[in-house]
């Protein structure tokens, strides 16, 4: 089993930044994608970022069009920690954020797809006012 949990959510204005943090415990040799989800009020669960390593080296590292060049993951492989760097944030970034984790090489499109990982953090609240 693995266990996930979120950090560093809070509220923002528009324009500022927050880093978010996933710790992974437990079975986290087997770890070899994480990724952010998102989900605001009234609507479904959705893709943030996500990165993958193998042999201690980033496969991929994938964002959703609506954060590119604003939002950054990066991790540490070895601790099995991934973080969310999210700057010149929205009113519309604002969303309970998910880590989540899974033990099997992912496709990058497979990656963006909530269902297809196993493990769940219980989530972190991003408000961002205007």
């Amino acid at each position: 089993q693995v266990q996930l949990v979120e950090s560093g959510g809070g509220v923002v204005q528009t324009g500022g930044s927050l880093r978010l943090s996933c710790a992974a415990s437990g079975r986290t040799v087997s770890i070899d994608v994480m990724g952010w989800f998102r989900q605001a009020p009234g609507k479904e669960r959705e893709f943030v970022a996500t990165i993958r390593w193998a042999g201690g080296v980033t496969v991929y590292a994938d964002y959703a069009d609506s954060v590119k060049g604003r939002f950054t993951i990066s991790g540490d492989n070895a601790r099995r920690t991934v973080y969310l760097q999210m700057n010149s944030l929205k009113a519309e970034d604002t969303a309970v954020y998910y880590c989540a984790a899974d033990a099997r090489a992912l496709t990058i499109r497979s990656a963006t797809i909530p269902k297809s990982y196993e493990y769940w953090g219980q989530g972190t609240q991003v408000t961002v006012s205007s």
